[in-house]
């Protein structure tokens, strides 16, 4: 195994290394390098210091050998070097722009799944500070992620086609439903009362709760009023679902057609449902293409009640939940707002087509 080279400071250099340490004028960097050196002296390895202050050993290494070799120059040097970067506008400095953006892009650390600024920095060897600027001016978090799906649907841009003219350019004497449920919404009870809001301090709940029960929300959205239907169940199966599509016939007037878009859940297209609308010919089924939840406008209604009234509910029973979705849903329908579809088939066939070569070329 190899032993870390031994540090010995004379009292100029202890001096010099403490007052780094002490003074909020020094650079960030510098302080850090200077707990090495300090701690090394102290006779601790790389390993004790790295778990110590936070880096890796081979950061620990790097600087202990480089005071060794150079004395103080030699951990002031790079730094002042790497502290410049966004300073002018120098070749070295567009050098280092290029090596940060291809690491952030194309590369992970060991020990991680994304880089910091100040993981990357260290692995450069500059500042946090001008990585951030680079990733300020490119558009990069590394820390967020967002989920995707394209859809695999052999039909997609004939479904897609369908239900987008259903938005954009719906048949006359018609009414549109988006049409969907919301399964398993928790009655979730919080084991304490909560906060209010007061001045200085924002309103508060525990993180525990204690569950009550679930109810299913099914919901169909009228897409040009804003409207909606409503009717919560205990479970989600066909039965249901036939119940619900008998409410809405029922509610809607009978000398106009219903077109409903639904996704392609099996109970939307058991047997049973099948064969009720076979008896009713004005009534239409419309299916979004797989893995295209948000083309069905009705996910928009679910996630406004989640965050208005479901998310920070306290529900000691689900007939309390239940009762709480019908006081939204009537409120919501005295004044009703509809969700406006902009986007056309070729604006999302160019952005699908568009993520599909991305995912061909990874």
């Amino acid at each position: 195994m190899r032993r870390a080279i031994k540090i010995e400071l004379s009292i100029v250099e202890r001096s010099k290394l403490e007052h780094n340490v002490r003074s909020r004028k020094t650079p960030v960097r510098l302080g850090e390098r200077s707990k090495i050196v300090l701690l090394a002296n102290e006779g601790k390895t790389n390993q004790q210091i790295a778990k110590q202050l936070g880096k890796t050993e081979h950061t620990v290494g790097r600087w202990r050998n480089r005071f060794a070799q150079q004395g103080l120059s030699g951990i002031e040097k790079e730094l002042s070097r790497g502290e410049n970067h966004g300073g002018k506008n120098t070749q070295e400095q567009a050098i280092l722009r290029a090596k940060i953006i291809e690491m952030t892009t194309k590369q992970k650390p060991d020990n991680a799944t994304h880089w910091s600024t100040r993981s990357l920095a260290d692995e450069l060897e500059t500042s946090h500070n001008f990585v951030a600027r680079v990733w300020r001016s490119c558009g990069f978090k590394p820390h967020l992620i967002r989920t995707f799906k394209v859809s695999n649907d052999p039909h997609f841009e004939e479904k897609l086609t369908d239900v987008v003219g259903l938005y954009l350019d719906p048949p006359d004497n018609a009414v549109v439903f988006s049409v969907d449920e919301k399964s398993s919404i928790q009655a979730l009870d919080r084991t304490q009362p909560s906060l209010p809001i007061v001045k200085g301090r924002c309103g508060t709940m525990t993180h525990d709760y204690k569950r009550n029960g679930t109810s299913t929300l099914f919901a169909a959205l009228d897409v040009f009023s804003g409207k909606v239907i409503a009717k919560c169940t205990k479970r989600h199966r066909h039965t249901e679902f036939l119940g619900f599509l008998k409410k809405v016939y029922k509610e809607t007037p009978k000398d106009i057609d219903l077109h409903i878009i639904v996704d392609n859940y099996s109970t939307h297209k058991h047997k049973k449902v099948n064969a009720w609308l076979a008896k009713k010919p004005r009534v239409h089924l419309h299916f979004i293409p797989t893995s295209s939840s948000w083309l069905n406008l009705v996910e928009r209604f679910f996630a406004l009640i989640t965050e208005k009234q479901l998310r920070r509910g306290v529900f000691r029973s689900v007939e309390q939940l239940e009762n709480t979705i019908y006081t939204f849903i009537e409120k919501r329908n005295q004044k009703p707002k509809p969700f406006v579809w902009t986007k056309s088939v070729d604006e999302i066939m160019t952005k699908v087509n568009r993520a599909r070569q991305s995912l061909l070329n990874v």
